[in-house]
């Protein structure tokens, strides 16, 4: 399996913990999470050129990731 960047351990490693049982107690935050991998999984699939795209829905994709990751972020804090 290659290595998929951005993953949600890998952006908030201070909070790898936090996540895991914030994943499994909340299911507002495991919702976002489930959303984040998603979006970010069709990136990857994309930049490896598995899924054809162009390029304004990548940008849009990337600016969904973001949004989502700004309120993991806030949910973290």
């Amino acid at each position: 399996m290659s290595h998929v960047p951005h993953e949600l351990a890998e952006e908030f490693p201070e909070s790898k913990d936090k996540i895991h049982s914030l994943t499994q107690s909340d299911a507002h935050f495991a919702k976002l999470a489930e959303e984040y991998h998603s979006v970010n999984r069709e990136i990857h699939r994309i930049e490896t050129n598995v899924t054809p795209a162009d390029e304004g829905y990548e940008k849009q994709l990337r600016r969904q990731r973001l949004a989502l990751k700004d309120q993991i972020s806030a949910y973290l804090s």
